[in-house]
């Protein structure tokens, strides 16, 4: 099967190392990664990596993205979400203006505190699994950056909101500190991811679809290239003579390409492919020669 990235959605009950654990026996293939946790509880988009594409896992994890979720007003609990133990439960005594100025009152740049309750690793340790051992730990504030609220609905107690933001931002968190803002608490009851990136949900595909369009052999045509990743970089095309040096990983010189951009000492990074079309990784020109940077030849 061939490298590239497929737009999985994540249905409820699955971790998402249970995704790639059930792609690794679908597909008869063990390089596969995701591209970012979701709660087992959450659904929606989870972009996979199969093969050689294992090797933008990170970039996809940095990229930003878009999350429909409700919010519920007057509870708190240890998970910041309706999953956990209630820690405390108050009457929701506010406006929905308010409601409405406090929470798009996070857009822009701010700090949050990771919930204990996340797979975020302190000394080698799991702050989930201190959390279910009752230890909690200092954590550090963390640079977020929310760039959209939009308020869907408001039918107090719950506030169902569509929010896009940054690599790191836990939405279980901002709900929990609209409620503290509030003065009456508040904690997440669902979370759909809709976008990852450019990969939405409503071209997504189940692990069952998945199966059955491997059993097909239609699988491939659902996979997204990995060379459309990298859209914003100019492609350069080896000269025939020049095949067996890309191949090999070698850096080509400007005449051993073709290109309709005209290159000037201007550091800059391409798309690069063989002769023939066959995309061969990422190059990056130095004035001089073209030298890999990322190979995904396969």
């Amino acid at each position: 099967m061939k490298s590239g990235i497929i737009n999985v959605y994540k249905e409820a009950g699955y971790t998402s190392f249970d995704v790639v654990a059930k792609l690794r026996g679908i597909l008869g293939i063990k390089k596969i990664g995701h591209t970012g946790t979701l709660d087992p509880d959450a659904i929606g988009v989870l972009p996979v990596c199969v093969g050689k594409a294992t090797k933008v896992c990170d970039l996809l994890t940095d990229k930003d993205k878009t999350y429909r979720a409700v919010m519920h007003l007057g509870i708190t609990t240890d998970t910041q979400d309706m999953t956990g133990k209630v820690l405390s439960t108050k009457p929701v005594d506010v406006t929905e203006d308010l409601v409405k100025e406090v929470l798009l009152s996070f857009v822009g740049n701010s700090q949050q505190i990771p919930p204990m309750y996340s797979a975020l690793k302190v000394n080698g340790k799991k702050l989930c699994d201190l959390a279910r051992q009752g230890i909690e730990i200092e954590r550090k504030p963390r640079d977020i950056y929310i760039s959209e609220i939009n308020i869907l609905d408001i039918s107090l107690p719950r506030v169902t909101f569509e929010v896009s933001c940054s690599k790191g931002t836990y939405i279980r968190t901002l709900c929990h500190d609209v409620g503290q803002k509030l003065n009456c608490g508040a904690c997440m009851e669902s979370l759909v991811r809709t976008r990852v990136s450019n990969f939405l949900i409503e071209d997504s595909i189940t692990l069952e679809e998945i199966q059955r369009l491997k059993e097909q052999g239609k699988l491939e045509e659902k996979m997204i290239s990995v060379d459309s990743l990298f859209e914003k970089f100019p492609e350069v095309y080896g000269v025939p003579n020049a095949d067996g040096k890309l191949k090999n990983g070698n850096a080509l010189s400007i005449d051993e390409v073709k290109t309709e951009v005209d290159f000037t000492e201007e550091n800059r990074s391409v798309r690069m492919y063989m002769s023939g079309g066959t995309f061969v990784g990422i190059f990056h020109w130095n004035g001089q020669v073209f030298k890999p940077e990322k190979m995904f030849l396969e």
